[in-house]
């Protein structure tokens, strides 16, 4: 045998082992890839998954909301239009009042110098007065329902704040979650859809309540009503009171709560309670400057 053969041989047999070393090597390698690769698709189809169930219970949540909050205008609207109704019957009492006054004014001056001689004017002046103390007791069952359907109003507009809350955070989870999914599908070339702009709803512009004239007037807590969060003062028109004029509770030196005035008669006034700090009670303190 040669020597060039020889060299042959041994430089085959070298070729053989190396090549060897690299099969052995490439198929190590591709294993560990094919194990990389199916760990990373199992962690990616369960983040996928995830996010869609995610996703289908927030647009669940968000119809569920947007059909609760529907309803709740549409039960507002139904309350403000009983509210119309109310004050339009409120105000026909009124007029039926000052009628019937006037009736009785004028029925006592003209019965005046002829009551002892005249039975049919005596009569007639206790027919009014029944039917004067009729409006009356009428006049207060409808300014107790204007005051319960005032409560409710103001209980179902608390309700719609509240839920355009929930909605507003339901809206952040949502993004949150597709920057998270951003950030998985990231690393594979992968690029999740955008997520839609929405627009914020806008309240609707209410107009101030007048203010209290810088006027000092001050009386007591007649009734306290905690239910609907109402309170009755001692004071009424004839001393100055005025709606939308707002009184301080105080209990000696401490301040209890405000009292915005919703409704005034002539020696008493009702209001709404605001910035409660403690519960009044009857024969609290109540003035327009602290």
């Amino acid at each position: 045998m040669s020597t060039l053969t020889k060299i042959l041989i041994v430089l085959l047999t070298l070729s053989s082992i190396f090549l060897c070393g690299i099969v052995v090597t490439y198929v190590a390698t591709a294993d560990n890839f094919k194990q990389q690769n199916k760990i990373f698709k199992t962690r990616l189809d369960a983040a996928k998954e995830n996010e869609k169930s995610a996703k289908r219970q927030l647009n669940e949540n968000i119809i569920k909301n947007q059909r609760l909050e529907d309803k709740l205008k549409n039960e507002i609207a139904s309350l403000k239009g009983e509210f119309a109704k109310l004050q339009a019957k409120l105000d026909e009492v009124e007029r039926e009042k000052a009628g019937l006054l006037q009736k009785v004014n004028s029925w006592t001056s003209i019965t005046k110098d002829f009551y002892q001689t005249t039975d049919k004017q005596g009569q007639l002046l206790k027919n009014t007065l029944e039917e004067l103390n009729r409006v009356q007791a009428e006049q207060i069952k409808q300014r107790k329902e204007l005051n319960e359907t005032t409560a409710a109003f103001v209980e179902k507009m608390a309700i719609i704040k509240t839920l355009e809350a929930e909605r507003k955070r339901l809206l952040e989870e949502k993004s949150e979650l597709q920057s998270r999914l951003d950030q998985l599908l990231l690393p594979v070339g992968q690029v999740a859809a955008a997520p839609v702009p929405v627009t914020p709803k806008k309240d609707t512009a209410r107009p101030a309540m007048p203010g209290a004239k810088d006027i000092a007037l001050q009386g007591l807590v007649k009734k306290v009503d905690l239910k609907n969060s109402m309170a009755s003062i001692s004071i009424g028109s004839a001393d100055g009171v005025k709606e939308g004029m707002k009184f301080h509770v105080t209990r000696g030196d401490k301040f209890l709560c405000d009292i915005l005035i919703i409704d005034v008669d002539a020696e008493e006034a009702v209001g709404v309670l605001e910035l409660v700090q403690q519960q009044p009670k009857v024969g609290d303190s109540v003035s327009t400057n602290m």
